[in-house]
């Protein structure tokens, strides 16, 4: 049996194509526990209407209202040996639990997971979805890459065996962001393997506008360096290159005054980079414009955060 959990807050816009994938797909020995944050709008009603007809499907609350409370509680009403997690904002290929089923049973991996596709969207999530799988846009993580099949520091949203939390324990709550990568890096320095697998077939909408994306990652640089922190062992010079390129844009007025063209070089040669790459996709000119903005907004704001969350850390 498998126990699919998901953590939703105002999510009717996305639960009932989630809800039908449930159902049609196989297993059908299986769970569903979807933990609501207090929704304001429609979830909980829509969740309710397929309660009344399926009886696998549970409902479950989450006054703290974030995420890995959310897990938390889900993990310890779940029944099955295997524990999916399902995401609102992701599509999911018909035979996605078969294939995490079939993927536990031919590796000697404790978590797996699929790379994360990007669904199609408007002009601003395609370029989102184009310079996140490239590694000038996030570096060598390797869940953001299609073809990747291997073990992995982490996987995103994941499966796990339910016996594995036994010895890693749950989702630290101190993380509103980052609660998957640090407890992926948490079970790995405890010898867990995690395993990632291209027939694993889901496809992630990326934020709809520059700003919101700029907000998300903001958050992600702000918990990465406590996750860090916790886990010494994951620390890698991905995680570092975003913040020494804002602290060199901080002080790139210093450079131009013992040198202009010298401080100008190491920007000359990230607007090439940009420029190159964006050139590169071939898509149409407008999604092209938005690539180019893409790949500062998620250095930068992912820089920025990182800054403001060592500073917590030391402030801590």
């Amino acid at each position: 049996m498998i126990s699919v959990v998901c953590p939703v807050y105002n999510e009717s816009a996305y639960i009932k194509k989630l809800l039908d994938f449930y159902i049609h797909a196989l297993p059908n020995e299986k769970e569903l526990l979807l933990i609501d944050g207090h929704s304001t709008d429609d979830t909980c009603a829509i969740i309710k209407q397929y309660m009344a007809k399926h009886a696998s499907i549970y409902l479950l609350d989450n006054p703290q209202r974030i995420v890995p409370y959310a897990l938390n509680k889900a993990i310890e009403a779940a029944k099955g040996d295997i524990i999916i997690r399902l995401d609102a904002h992701t599509d999911y290929n018909i035979d996605y639990f078969e294939k995490i089923i079939e993927v536990f049973k031919n590796t000697d991996a404790d978590i797996v997971g699929g790379p994360m596709r990007i669904a199609q969207g408007n002009t601003v999530q395609n370029a989102i979805g184009y310079a996140t799988c490239t590694a000038f846009g996030v570096g060598n993580s390797a869940f953001h890459f299609p073809d990747y099949k291997g073990y992995t520091d982490s996987v995103y949203l994941g499966a796990w065996k339910k016996s594995i939390f036994k010895t890693t324990g749950l989702f630290d709550v101190a993380f509103k962001r980052n609660q998957d990568d640090e407890f992926h890096y948490r079970a790995k320095s405890l010898g867990f393997k995690i395993y990632q697998h291209p027939d694993i077939k889901l496809y992630y909408h990326p934020r709809k506008t520059l700003g919101l994306l700029f907000k998300q990652y903001y958050q992600y640089g702000l918990y990465k360096p406590l996750v860090l922190h916790k886990i010494k062992s994951a620390v890698s010079i991905r995680h570092l290159i975003p913040v020494l390129f804002v602290l060199y844009l901080l002080t790139t007025p210093i450079y131009f005054i013992i040198s202009f063209y010298i401080g100008l070089i190491p920007l000359l040669i990230y607007i090439l980079v940009d420029l190159f790459l964006t050139f590169q996709s071939k898509k149409l000119i407008n999604e092209m414009l938005a690539i180019m903005a893409v790949y500062p907004i998620l250095h930068i704001s992912y820089g920025i955060g990182f800054l403001g969350g060592l500073f917590r850390l030391k402030r801590n």
